[in-house]
């Protein structure tokens, strides 16, 4: 486990005092489930979004190409 140290807006952080109070935890605790949440969440796409990507023929190109390079051994996913 890690400690991390985070600058907050006063208005962040009453927000994540107030959220972390109405589900009976820590703040440490609503701030990681929170940000998992939002990690789990942002990794996938409804159909609309998916289709509006994949009409974007740029973007698909160099998706592709970046996907190349890795298999070409050009970079590496850390």
């Amino acid at each position: 486990m890690k400690t991390i140290k985070v600058r907050l807006g006063d208005d962040t952080y009453q927000a994540i005092k107030l959220a972390a109070n109405g589900n009976k935890c820590h703040i440490s605790n609503f701030i990681e489930f929170a940000t998992m949440q939002y990690l789990t969440s942002e990794q996938y796409v409804d159909g609309e979004k998916m289709a509006e990507i994949l009409r974007d023929k740029e973007l698909v190109a160099n998706l592709k190409k970046g996907l190349k390079d890795i298999e070409d051994g050009d970079y590496s996913i850390v």
